[in-house]
């Protein structure tokens, strides 16, 4: 049966820019070949939420955490240029849940591991 990974990547700043850069990631997963479902739930809320005001972008926040409370997602994977605060909160989520976390993209494995010490 296929995974469903919760895939993690920065949303702020350029909103517009990181949305395609999510939906191409998507893409390429689910494309793959690989026994998974791509799934990025934060996509939907930005349709209709304002990243940029914290009331909208906190409220977004706490839908996304229901998925890790719930264990819905089998697995969380990184994505993107870099670790943003929404994603430090989803890898603190995963640990508190025991959610495997793997790196998309293998340059985020230094921060992760960082990350991962200081949750200790």
């Amino acid at each position: 049966m296929a995974k469903i990974v919760y895939i993690a990547h920065p949303v702020g700043e350029d909103v517009g820019k990181n949305i395609k850069s999510i939906l191409k990631i998507l893409r390429e997963i689910h494309l793959s070949g690989l026994d998974v479902v791509p799934f990025a739930p934060y996509l939907t809320a930005l349709q209709y939420l304002n990243d940029h005001v914290p009331e909208e972008r906190k409220l977004g926040m706490s839908v996304n955490r229901l998925f890790f409370e719930k264990k819905i997602i089998d697995e969380l994977w990184l994505a993107g240029p870099a670790i943003s605060k929404g994603m430090e909160e989803e890898i603190r989520l995963s640990l508190a849940k025991g959610i495997p976390i793997k790196c998309y993209n293998p340059g985020l494995e230094p921060e992760l591991k960082k990350l991962i010490e200081t949750s200790r």
